[in-house]
């Protein structure tokens, strides 16, 4: 190949701060898959808003189009520790406001709560349901204070 071929060849993006992405991923801890999306449609997302954790975002950066990588994080690095107080009691007349009055709580739900803006959402993990209706859920990340696998094929950049 002539010189004037390879400085004609294009490159392949690379992700920036700020790229916008198609891929596919997968989250797993030790009990093993959290999210995976290999299965299903591939996921988009803009790479320095917060949809991904800072850590995740910069194994991403520099990554060409078409590339697939594993990597694997300490326990902590993806998603920071295990914080206790993000453990917490929901009375009953509250999650009846938030949801349906007439639903049934087990230990090991998950229950989807609006961000107090209206504008997301974050989930909760059902610990325990006390007998007058109030329930303790666990808000930390379900993969916080766990080593990571974080596996990622990337479709598109933009």
């Amino acid at each position: 190949m002539t010189a004037d071929a390879i400085a004609s060849t294009p490159s392949l993006p690379t992700v920036q701060q700020g790229s916008f992405l198609t891929l596919h991923y997968r989250l797993a801890g030790p009990a093993g898959d959290v999210i995976n999306t290999f299965d299903e449609k591939p996921a988009t997302l803009s790479v320095g808003t917060g949809e991904l954790s800072p850590a995740l975002e910069q194994r991403l950066i520099g990554l060409a189009e078409g590339a697939r990588a594993t990597f694997e994080l300490a326990a902590g690095e993806a998603f920071g520790e295990r914080n206790p107080d993000m453990q917490q009691w929901v009375a009953r007349k509250l999650l009846s406001e938030l949801g349906d009055p007439d639903e049934e709580y087990a230990v090991g739900d998950v229950v989807e709560f609006p961000t107090p803006d209206g504008m997301g959402q974050y989930a909760g993990v059902v610990l325990q349901v006390n007998d007058d209706g109030a329930v303790r859920f666990d808000f930390n990340h379900p993969l916080a204070g766990v080593p990571v696998t974080f596996e990622v094929q990337l479709i598109g950049v933009l």
